[in-house]
């Protein structure tokens, strides 16, 4: 069963209306934003693929959907962390969709991969933690939008792989640089070379993914544990989280020296918060801090 949504508009001007547009629930969106509101869920904005005829493949549509969302979520600082999921039970992505890429001159075709690679980018640099809940089949461009999230969470079962050169293509979409980063570079290799497809509880041997749960009957076992996963973060200092992130992302592509200067600038961004002085004084009166993310 998928979850009850509750929409919810969030309190800044500009992007109200496309707001409305975005997360108003209909079983023909090919993606639904949506904030969770219950209790500690809130927060939490959950990003839900919807294109149940196409296997959630990425089309022209919902690749420009997805821009607008992120954008959406990138300029609203009441959202803590984004989870990544497929409303469609059996799948989380296909990857591109090859009928629509099928129509499509060598110039269409070129134009789309880059506006992909940019939609990916876009998810990396999301300023809050993105979780990715993989209940279904992430194959091709579905891995590599995964791949672009900060954390992935994988039903044991399911099956994971790049496999765009079985099609007499390579990874598009950013795969051939972020799994080599996240494995040894030769077992990268050897898994996109091969197209070869690895179940969850793989994935998880290797380091791809953080966690491999049983799946239940509901096929939403990736995403309940996602949902826990975001809620132990949303409790704590959003702005700390959010420079923790920019800190290891940025350090990431730099020498130990430069990415410790990186962390430097970005610890300096916190001290003059509201959060930082928030969290000593609820240190020292023994109770939970109240964060509000200035």
């Amino acid at each position: 069963m998928l979850p009850n949504f509750a929409r919810v508009v969030p309190k800044f001007g500009p992007s109200r209306m496309l707001f409305r547009t975005l997360c108003t629930p209909s079983s023909t969106q090919e993606l639904q934003l949506t904030y969770l509101t219950e209790g500690d869920k809130q927060g939490i904005a959950v990003l839900g693929l919807n294109r149940a005829k196409a296997r959630n493949s990425f089309s022209k549509s919902l690749v420009n959907q997805m821009l607008d969302s992120i954008d959406v979520l990138a300029h609203d600082k009441n959202v803590r962390v984004v989870i990544l999921r497929s409303l469609v039970p059996g799948i989380f992505c296909a990857g591109a969709d090859l009928k629509e890429r099928a129509t499509m001159s060598p110039q269409d075709v070129g134009r789309f991969v880059s506006k992909l690679r940019q939609m990916m980018s876009s998810i990396e640099q999301l300023p809050a933690p993105v979780i990715a809940a993989i209940d279904g089949p992430a194959l091709g461009g579905g891995l590599e939008m995964a791949l672009a999230c900060d954390m992935r969470v994988v039903a044991g079962n399911v099956k994971l792989g790049l496999v765009e050169t079985k099609l007499g293509i390579i990874p598009g979409a950013g795969g051939t640089q972020r799994l080599p980063r996240i494995l040894n570079p030769a077992i990268a290799k050897e898994l996109i070379f091969t197209a070869r497809q690895i179940t969850g509880e793989e994935a998880k041997e290797l380091g791809i993914v953080n966690y491999a749960v049983k799946p239940n009957e509901d096929g939403d076992a990736a995403y309940k544990k996602a949902l826990k996963l975001a809620m132990e973060i949303v409790p704590n200092g959003p702005v700390g989280v959010r420079m923790a992130k920019k800190a290891i992302d940025k350090g990431l592509q730099a020498d130990l020296a430069t990415g410790c200067a990186i962390e430097e600038a970005c610890y300096a961004q916190i001290i003059p918060t509201k959060d930082r002085l928030e969290g000593l004084k609820a240190f020292a009166e023994k109770r939970k801090p109240k964060f509000i993310g200035e």
